[in-house]
């Protein structure tokens, strides 16, 4: 056997935290359960279903935003940080909901919003009605325009989710007045980082939550915030997604005044007791630049978006493994692996697909051309987890994946909700599809989403098959599986252990070991032998010594 470690400091045990090697699931708070009946999901909703996640065998929850929202981008546009919105409930359910969590040993993240609020927060409000340089505007981006009247934009930026990233306000008299940047729709507004008092108003919401009990916080737009001096035209790569392809000096992301703000969080989160965490999203273009999110006295976690976006091939994962944990290590981090979660096309449907950008050209109930293969993207969905689960840090899943739940690809155009479907004039699908509210009983109202039948988004009628109670002590579903691979990460330490290549079955196998464990996923044609290994878990059922395509296997020496 040919074994070779892929970096001196390749595990996740430079520390004890429970944060270097948590399986952390995603919520989508409107999406997951509904108490209320409404069609909108809701914190009772989780509360009531806790029992199923402990069961599932999950370390901590994160919340998507749940507080005061007029919903515009689905809670992304938070109008008040410190409360709850009514369609969710109340901060009684929350403080319920975190103790019942917490009595169940799941810690709870909450999702924090800091480069934008809603335009309806009162401070945006406040500083629509004052002057131009007024202290309520150095809260936001205003600036003003060019040209002879100030009719042209401040620059050229655009939105992320399509159009300009500038707005004209209108002035108490019908005049037309200064301009105010949203990098995201026009009702969010971007804070000015560069405002002690808006660094002082984050701390307070960051005491908020923690007093409160929380663990930690997921950073929305952790690349994001701090705008380079001058607001210097760019224009971004047509081909690089939100990052503008492979540019290092985009003057909306990644500029290096955002470290300062977490080192100032990092040390506040550190005044409270359980090892509270920091978790960023920060699409960056390589995982060396991410990493730096990551340093001693930053974030603790930050998302492997690199390993989430890289295709479905031997050496490419192969490839991005390697140097996630040799970067991550390096700075005494852990990885966190991450395959799914709600802004991009689920993995059981991603995995089939061969196009770029599928929620803009490729699934959307117009497109011409074939469907994705879905029992293709199933079979490598469930490859996919079972090898990710087994790797060293952390993993996060994104609810519904230990259900197998594909992409929504069918649903009307007069459904969707996504700003982007309506900001680039009905081009770009969006993210509607991944967010379609659970199933949990097949044959339920709502497939037990609720009671009433309402869902705020169509679901299928396949979602019946998937069913969490259709699938719960099926030996071959996709839930056992699941079930069965977090017990075994746990009970063999994967996420703390050390990863070494196994190079002897060929280059269209990624195989390694973890500890005791073997991990041999096949991306080949041809079977790969078992010999005398004995199989503690396949991603597909049936594995008679020898490993198909499109499956993973853990093995140990008889």
């Amino acid at each position: 056997m040919s074994m070779s470690e892929t970096s001196p400091r390749n595990d996740a045990s430079t520390g004890s935290e429970w944060w270097r090697s948590a399986v952390i699931y995603q919520i989508y708070p409107r999406s997951f359960a509904d108490q209320s009946g409404d069609g909108i999901g809701d914190l009772p909703g989780i509360t009531s279903k806790l029992d199923d996640l402990r069961d599932l065998g999950i370390d901590a929850i994160w919340l998507s935003p749940f507080m005061t929202s007029p919903q515009k981008d689905a809670g992304y546009d938070v109008a008040d940080y410190c409360d709850v919105d009514p369609i969710f409930g109340t901060l009684a359910d929350f403080d319920a909901m975190l103790a019942a969590a917490h009595e169940r040993k799941i810690r709870v993240i909450v999702d924090l919003v800091p480069n934008h609020s809603s335009d309806q927060h009162v401070w945006f409000q406040q500083a629509l009605a004052a002057a131009p340089g007024s202290a309520e505007r150095e809260r936001y981006m205003f600036r003003d325009g060019k040209g002879e009247n100030g009719e042209i934009a401040p620059n050229n930026w655009e939105s992320v989710f399509g159009g300009p990233a500038w707005t004209r306000t209108t002035n108490a008299d019908g005049t037309l007045g200064q301009w105010y940047l949203h990098i995201f729709d026009s009702s969010q507004p971007d804070f000015n980082w560069s405002n002690d008092e808006v660094r002082e108003e984050f701390r307070r919401i960051l005491r908020f939550w923690l007093d409160r009990g929380v663990d930690g916080f997921r950073v929305d737009v952790a690349h994001g915030m701090v705008k380079a001096d001058g607001l210097p035209d760019y224009t971004p790569n047509p081909d690089g997604g939100s990052m503008g392809g492979d540019a290092t000096d985009v003057p909306y992301w990644g500029q290096d005044g955002v470290h300062d703000i977490y080192r100032d969080w990092h040390q506040l989160l550190a005044e409270y007791e359980g090892d509270r965490a920091l978790c960023g999203e920060a699409w960056l273009p390589t995982i060396e630049q991410t990493t730096k999110w990551v340093r001693p006295g930053e974030m603790h976690q930050t998302f492997n978006f690199a390993y989430l976006e890289t295709p479905w091939a031997a050496d490419a994962q192969r490839a991005v493994i390697t140097k996630s944990l040799a970067s991550y290590g390096g700075v005494g981090a852990p990885s966190t692996w991450v395959l799914s979660n709600h802004d991009v096309v689920r993995h059981a449907t991603r995995l089939a697909l061969t196009i770029d950008n599928p929620q803009g050209e490729g699934i959307g109930p117009n497109t011409p051309g074939p469907r994705p293969d879905a029992a293709l993207g199933l079979r490598r969905a469930r490859a996919a987890s079972t090898m990710m689960l087994a790797l060293p840090g952390s993993a996060y899943l994104y609810q519904g994946e230990e259900l197998g739940l594909p992409e929504v690809i069918d649903l009307p155009d007069d459904a969707r909700q996504d700003p982007t479907w309506f900001r680039t004039n009905k081009k770009r699908y969006g993210r509607d599809g991944c967010r379609v509210p659970l199933p949990w009983v097949g044959n339920a109202p709502a497939f037990g989403f609720n009671e009433t039948g309402e869902a705020w988004l169509p679901q299928p009628v396949g979602f019946a098959a998937f069913a969490r109670d259709v699938q719960r002590g099926v030996k071959e579903s996709t839930l056992s599986l699941y079930t069965n691979a977090l017990t075994l990460r746990a009970d063999f330490g994967l996420g703390t252990g050390t990863l070494e290549w196994n190079d002897q079955y060929g280059s269209d196998v990624v195989a390694f070991k973890n500890g005791d464990i073997e991990v041999i996923t096949n991306f080949g044609a041809a079977p790969v032998e078992l010999g005398d290994k004995t199989v503690l878990i396949a991603s597909e059922p049936d594995i008679d010594g020898a490993v198909p395509t499109d499956v993973t296997v853990w093995v140990r020496d008889v």
